[in-house]
């Protein structure tokens, strides 16, 4: 069973300020186990459902090879990483882009969702954005694991 950790929060916590608009705005670290047998490639993404305007899509990390089993803290807009690739957010911006809701907001949910799949998202564009990342991956996954963390701005 495939399972997604961060040593930076627990699931259902708060996600600490460094890792949102409010901090640093970098991403926390990641960990998972239990890659099922096929896996071709993994892709991590980070949407928030709460969003005024509908889901808003924060983070794709995608092409990650099926033998990795973390991702390290620390990437942030624009990041580059040998070894996979970044697709561009909701704001514009390739890269990891942190938990930013409205001042005054009920805490968001800040979904983290690993995603198994059996083939490589070898037809994705230079420059694909977070919703044509998840698109193009949607029939492939095998399974997936979710790890939820919330954040509120005063």
């Amino acid at each position: 069973m495939l399972t997604l950790t961060s040593p930076d929060f627990n699931p259902g916590e708060d996600i600490p300020e460094r890792f949102t608009c409010d901090g640093q705005n970098v991403s926390p670290a990641f960990r998972w186990t239990g890659v099922p047998d096929g896996t071709q490639e993994l892709l991590l993404v980070c949407d928030d459902p709460d969003a005024p305007g509908g889901t808003f899509h924060h983070w794709a990390a995608y092409n990650i090879a099926p033998d990795r089993s973390f991702l390290h803290a620390g990437f942030g807009a624009e990041s580059i990483e040998p070894g996979f690739r970044q697709a561009v957010n909701d704001f514009g911006k390739p890269g990891y882009a942190g938990p930013c809701p409205p001042r005054g907001d009920t805490p968001h949910a800040y979904h983290f969702r690993l995603s198994a799949l059996r083939e490589p998202l070898t037809s994705a564009a230079p420059g694909a954005s977070c919703i044509e990342i998840i698109e193009l991956a949607r029939p492939h996954v095998i399974e997936f694991a979710e790890l939820v963390g919330h954040y509120a701005r005063e």
